[in-house]
């Protein structure tokens, strides 16, 4: 039986987006301990801030030589691979007794995370059609925000029961195990019973002879590629910068919330996410267009960021509950950005412009919270005036995301890419 009307490819779908979920969930978890490991370990907040940007830079300047590699050798390995990494940071951040240990157990997580997205998206390149991807590519993205909503409120009150070490030390041994589990599905199971199944393979001789640093040239100069960076870069790295870093002191200092309140404003953006991701490539499948629903997309989030500008950086609560969930919305919708991927590069090209793309995303989730910290700088902690200014922003990385939807140019599907 061939492997795309294979009903075990529902398992594999099921499996890659619940291991997909667990390590999304450890991108912001340790955020819940940030007082404790302060405690525990004399930490200062610089260095609280260093084991937060150590993971993200891993992340983000790994995805590119990910997909390239992935492309050239197959997905299944580097997603065994990664899954084990990340579990291994996982439990060695559960254990670590100082904390250079705990730094190395960041930058492990931060490496095995890096190649999850990449390689899911190949996994499902090589399992599913393409007229079918669209639809999933929206529930991937939809694992991955119940992942960062297991970070919230389930892990709080697993936290107030037992010491912090002790989730952490569980989630790195499941995930461990998830890596056992996803060699015996995508590698060992398979083996005689499935026709196509294995590593993505180059197509034809001359593909196999190109070296990676042509194939890197020639994605570079793809218009979509931009694009895809661009797009990226406008609606993810403005949602997860903001709300990673500076969304609960702002609702403390500009609208009198206690912590737990203004933690909850990350579940409303959460919420947008999840349904964003599912609504938005169901609004692409019902148009037959990428392009018109991710360019109006752009325009709204790029508008709520303008809201707060326009109301000086502090609008009415009731709309700014609803900007929160916008703006969310539009990080769910982020998943259109590699439908495109899929749609409108062949194959053996999809590892490393999707790498390519969330290298965008990630370039400013890192960059956003820095700058919009250094504007802050100047102004009192407290003083709405340094939020005002700093809300220029997202405003103009949302800008960015515009052009990009601009300039992504839809063409026919490859034969290939069916």
């Amino acid at each position: 039986m061939e492997k795309h009307s294979s009903g075990y490819r529902w398992v594999v779908f099921a499996v890659v987006i619940l291991t997909y979920s667990l390590i999304v969930s450890q991108r912001t978890a340790p955020g819940l301990i940030t007082d404790q490991l302060m405690k525990d370990y004399g930490l200062a907040a610089s260095a609280i801030g260093l084991l937060s940007s150590i993971q993200f830079l891993a992340y983000s300047g790994l995805q590119i030589p990910i997909g390239l590699f992935s492309d050239r050798f197959g997905p299944n390995i580097f997603l065994i691979l990664g899954t084990l990494v990340n579990g291994i940071g996982t439990v060695l951040y559960s254990v670590a007794p100082n904390e250079p240990c705990l730094l190395i157990a960041r930058l492990l997580v931060g490496a095995g995370d890096a190649t999850i997205w990449v390689n899911l998206i190949l996994i499902l390149s090589q399992w599913f059609r393409a007229q079918e991807f669209m639809s999933l590519i929206g529930f991937a993205g939809m694992g991955g925000s119940v992942g960062f909503l297991l970070a919230t409120y389930p892990l709080a009150a697993w936290l107030s029961r037992v010491s912090w070490h002790v989730p952490f030390l569980v989630v790195g041994i499941i995930l461990c195990l998830m890596s056992v589990a996803l060699y015996v599905l995508l590698v060992q199971y398979p083996k005689g019973r499935l026709q196509g199944i294995g590593l993505i393979q180059p197509i034809g001789g001359e593909a196999k002879r190109e070296k990676l640093r042509i194939v890197l040239w020639r994605v570079i100069k793809e218009r979509n590629a931009w694009a895809t960076f661009l797009c990226h870069f406008g609606l993810v790295g403005t949602y997860v910068g903001f709300i990673g870093s500076w969304a609960v002191p702002y609702g403390i200092h500009v609208y009198g919330l206690t912590r737990g309140q203004a933690s909850q404003l990350i579940m409303i953006g959460l919420v947008g996410a999840i349904l964003g991701a599912p609504a938005s490539t169901w609004l692409a499948n019902r148009f037959g267009s990428i392009k018109r629903p991710y360019s109006i997309i752009h325009m709204i989030v790029f508008i709520s960021w303008g809201i707060f500008l326009v109301f000086g950086g502090r609008p009415p609560f009731a709309l700014f509950i609803l900007l929160f969930f916008i703006i969310g919305y539009g990080n769910g919708a982020s998943s259109l950005t590699f439908a495109a991927v899929r749609r409108f590069f062949h194959i053996r090209e999809v590892g490393v412009v999707s790498g390519f793309a969330n290298t965008g995303g990630f370039l400013s989730a890192v960059l956003l919270p820095s700058l919009f910290g250094a504007v802050l700088d100047h102004y009192p902690s407290t003083s709405l005036t340094g939020y005002k200014v700093g809300f220029l922003i997202p405003v103009c990385f949302s800008l960015l995301g515009i052009f990009g939807g601009f300039l992504l140019k839809e063409r026919k599907v490859m034969e290939s890419n069916l």
